[in-house]
């Protein structure tokens, strides 16, 4: 059964109910990190852990993802702006959460040195209890994230 959640802008990641925010460090230059988060789509499942596939739709606009363990989201890019920022908003899924009405990461690029620093927030609104199981999430997306990072790195520095 498909859900269609509320559509929301990038200032979502400002106003949102819940935001958990990860911040890591990567060797790559924020230029090629932006173009594996925005121009590489389908190359999400070669260094996220957690894609088995990812397909732009739409002329780019969007973005159909396929994640272990059967979930399905259907998105929609509402920020691009290459070297800085990436968001995209979820507008279906598969997944059986009932009251997330609203879901949105947001990848923020800025140079360190050589390197990226990688904001990514992760805004998503619901009520209390569906709130206060995602924040119980927190320890699990922060692995997910680290993993996925130091994946990405590695997949950039080879070329």
């Amino acid at each position: 059964m498909t859900r269609r959640l509320r559509p929301v802008g990038p200032g979502f990641t400002g106003t949102a109910p819940l935001r958990l925010v990860f911040t890591r460090e990567i060797s790559a230059p924020p230029d090629a990190v932006y173009r594996a988060l925005a121009e590489d789509v389908a190359g999400w499942s070669e260094w996220c852990t957690a894609v088995v596939s990812a397909r732009p739709i739409g002329d780019g606009a969007g973005r159909e993802i396929r994640l272990r363990g059967g979930a399905r989201f259907v998105e929609t890019v509402v920020a691009a702006e290459p070297a800085s920022v990436y968001a995209y908003r979820v507008d279906e899924t598969n997944v059986p959460v009932p009251g997330v009405r609203a879901l949105l990461e947001e990848w923020r690029l800025s140079a360190v040195g050589t390197g990226t620093r990688v904001r990514l927030t992760w805004a998503a609104d619901g009520p209390a209890v569906v709130r206060f199981a995602l924040r119980l999430a927190r320890p699990g997306l922060d692995r997910t994230v680290r993993d996925s990072l130091g994946a990405l790195d590695r997949r950039l520095a080879s070329g």
